[in-house]
């Protein structure tokens, strides 16, 4: 019998070939079966609601902020139900970070941790060299690098709004622990200033750009020479990938909080609820995030693993120049952002008041009550659910 599988993943060269890789691969050990991928952009990648996308694909590759959706609509597997107890333990002990955990919500677990990714740093050395400058350790040393023309971020809403997380934890407070306020309005005022501040050292165009387009142009040009956050793509550190391979590493320190602290992305494999043949979507998931395939084909493919194995062993570094090995203590530490059914809602919305205030400055105070109202209707959407 023929069985044929379609996924679901991002236009990158990180989201789509070792996708593709490795469904050919095992098309080829189980001849009956058939994987094919469809892709879509970042921006849809943030966007699209996953209960659409469970309806017309088996396989999706999706971010962590929908487990507490999915686990709650019962539109993806609980993957911790159709997998050996061996693997599952496997796949915790060898955790990026929390990025397995991070897909888990009320025990349940929504998918399995196939990519990891936080904003890192990164550079060209040659750049820094001709200005005599050299790789930031310190927040104030970023300033000075950038009051030079010599930094470039990404500054789009949703990484405005990750780095809003990153600097209000640098600023001693973690986002969302209360239930009517993101964080005290001190906070938030220091954080947006600390970004407003950074930003306005740097071209307008970053208000504009994600990750992709910062390495892009930091690739493909000799006029910046550092980027102190964005989310790290292992291929832009590989030779023959782009003009110029960057180097990266771990993020500055911000005064006395030590190395910043970034929030958490990368990606998971889920498999729909939807799906008619449960077992080998399954048995391909197990596949595609095992230690052995991880840290050889999912990676020589263009991957950014999950499994930790392959973040520290030797010839996955050596093709890529130490990524793997120099990122992974800001892997180990990031933040993991809400997940509760509803979450989303805020993330939507508040990166475009974060990015006014970069953008323009004016009344922090207004900026913060905006988000703090973003904050609960996300909590009323989330009672709303659960009643409903």
């Amino acid at each position: 019998m023929s069985i044929v599988l379609r996924g679901i993943t991002w236009d990158h060269t990180r989201g789509y070939l070792p996708m593709a890789a490795t469904s050919q691969r095992f098309a080829e050990m189980y001849p009956e079966v058939t994987i094919l991928w469809e892709k879509r952009s970042l921006q849809q990648f943030a966007d699209e609601p996953i209960q659409a996308l469970t309806e017309k694909y088996d396989l999706l590759v999706i971010d962590h902020p929908w487990a507490g959706y999915a686990s709650e609509s019962g539109v993806l597997l609980p993957l911790n139900e159709y997998l050996p107890e061996d693997f599952l333990q496997n796949q915790v002990m060898n955790s990026v970070g929390q990025s397995h955990s991070s897909y888990s919500f009320n025990g349940c677990q929504t998918a399995l941790a196939i990519d990891a990714a936080t904003p890192v740093a990164s550079w060209l050395s040659d750049v820094l060299e001709r200005e005599e400058e050299h790789v930031p350790s310190t927040w104030e040393e970023l300033i000075s690098l950038a009051q030079k023309n010599l930094v470039l971020f990404p500054a789009i809403p949703i990484d405005s709004l990750m780095n809003f997380y990153m600097l209000c934890l640098a600023h001693g407070e973690e986002p969302f622990a209360g239930s009517e306020t993101i964080v005290s309005f001190e906070k938030a005022q220091a954080a947006l200033e600390a970004l407003r501040e950074l930003a306005s050292y740097c071209r307008p165009e970053i208000f504009g750009m994600n990750p992709i387009a910062v390495y892009e142009y930091m690739s493909t040009s000799d006029e910046i020479g550092y980027c102190p956050f964005a989310y790290g793509y292992s291929n832009y550190a590989r030779a023959g990938y782009s003009r110029m391979p960057l180097s990266f590493g771990d993020l500055a320190a911000y005064k006395d909080f030590g190395p910043l602290r970034s929030t958490l992305g990368g990606t998971g494999l889920a498999v729909s609820a939807a799906c008619r043949h449960r077992e080998v979507a399954v048995r391909y998931a197990q596949y595609a995030a095992s230690e052995e395939v991880q840290r050889t084909l999912y990676t020589m493919a263009g991957g950014q693993p999950g499994h930790r194995m392959a973040w520290i062993d030797e010839e996955t570094n050596r093709c890529t120049h130490d990524y793997f090995k120099q990122t992974l203590p800001a892997l180990d530490r990031a933040y993991v952002r809400p997940r509760y059914n509803g979450y989303l809602h805020f993330q939507d919305h508040a990166g475009d008041h974060v990015r006014e205030y970069m953008m323009q400055g004016g009344d922090a105070r207004r900026i913060w009550e905006q988000m703090n109202r973003l904050y609960r209707e996300s909590l009323d959407i989330s009672k709303e659910r659960r009643i409903g």
